[in-house]
């Protein structure tokens, strides 16, 4: 079983930057595709990015595609959403989910393990 937290939400006006973070606890972090996804209020969560479990192969969402980028540190357990030229639309809560078994995926319903999400909030 794996446990996720998720850091570095927050508040920035549009066009600025944030990072964050999903640290995993448990073993085997390297067998599993990582995910983030997102929520915005009156709204279905959303496919953000996910990487593989190698971090070779990565995807992104075309709302955000050169925007967000994802990566991972294995050795750390760490999994990391990089964002860019922030839009008042990325305003959401943002989760990291873990996929125990298979290739990155962009449905919610075939990860396994999910954080207790961050919110970050862009200003117009």
């Amino acid at each position: 079983q794996v446990q996720l937290v998720e850091s570095g939400g927050g508040l920035v006006q549009a066009g600025g930057s944030l990072r964050l973070s999903c640290a995993a606890s448990g073993r085997a972090f390297s067998t599993y595709a990582m995910g983030w996804f997102r929520q915005a209020p009156g709204k279905e969560r959303e496919f953000v990015a996910a990487i593989s479990q190698s971090g070779v192969n990565t995807h992104c969402a075309d709302s955000v595609k050169g925007r967000f980028t994802i990566s991972r540190d294995n050795a750390k357990n760490t999994v990391i959403l990089q964002m860019n030229s922030l839009k008042p639309e990325d305003t959401a809560v943002y989760y990291c989910a873990a996929r125990r078994l298979g290739a990155l995926t962009t449905s919610p319903s075939s990860y396994d393990y999910w954080g207790q999400g961050t919110q970050v909030t862009v200003s117009s």
